[in-house]
């Protein structure tokens, strides 16, 4: 009997010490290299790259956002990757996705957006963390003031909101940008999709939410 091993869906590298200068500089070198993802914090660099089912599970639950805001009438703006980072507290990290909603209006208009000049952070993250990575992710979004995140381990979708009491994330039954998503339905869809294939479980989705409007 042959034992079949799943492969890694994520590979990291982890520098230290990086400055926070240096790390600014990889930053602007690997730009336009968005197969990378970069996280900083105390001198410590992670360099992800994702793999085939990393980036799968990112692209669809992606596109589930992107049917939720179209159905339920809500303007959104994607800003996927971006770097996200302040030189006050030297931290950085950089989403598998991440979206403007309640803010949307606040940065329709830019085309680029700096935490430092004052920008607000995006409403949503997406993070994909089948391999899992040493560092801890939610300290630095916390300290960034994300407020929402989505976090998929290849079997669960879990999802966060910021306390601002405690500047530390709590699991969530409800999500803060999406408040009539049925949060106990997306593992069913995550499953779907290997059944029926992509796009008609994401017409599913858009039905849901069209019989859900009605209702």
């Amino acid at each position: 009997m042959k034992t079949l091993t799943k492969s890694p869906a994520e590979n990291y590298l982890i520098l230290h010490p990086i400055s926070w200068q240096t790390f600014g500089r990889i930053c602007e070198e690997l730009s336009q290299n968005s197969s990378k993802r970069l996280t900083y914090n105390q001198g410590y660099l992670q360099i992800m790259s994702p793999l085939m089912e990393h980036e799968n599970n990112n692209w669809f639950i992606s596109r589930l956002v992107f049917i939720m805001a179209e159905e339920w009438d809500l303007n959104i703006k994607s800003v996927g990757s971006l770097t996200l980072k302040r030189d006050d507290i030297q931290k950085g990290i950089e989403p598998d996705a991440c979206f403007y909603l309640k803010n949307e209006p606040e940065v329709r208009n830019k085309l680029s957006i700096d935490l430092n000049q004052g920008d607000k952070p995006p409403d949503l993250a997406i993070e994909i963390d089948i391999t899992s990575g040493s560092l801890d992710k939610f300290a630095i979004y916390a300290a960034l003031a994300v407020p929402e995140i989505w976090r998929y381990d290849g079997n669960n979708l879990r999802f966060y909101g910021l306390n601002q009491e405690t500047n530390s994330y709590e699991e969530i039954t409800e999500s803060l940008a999406f408040p009539l998503l049925d949060i106990t339905l997306i593992p069913s869809w995550l499953e779907q999709r290997f059944i029926i294939g992509e796009t008609a479980t994401l017409k599913q989705v858009r039905q849901w939410i069209k019989e859900q409007i009605k209702e």
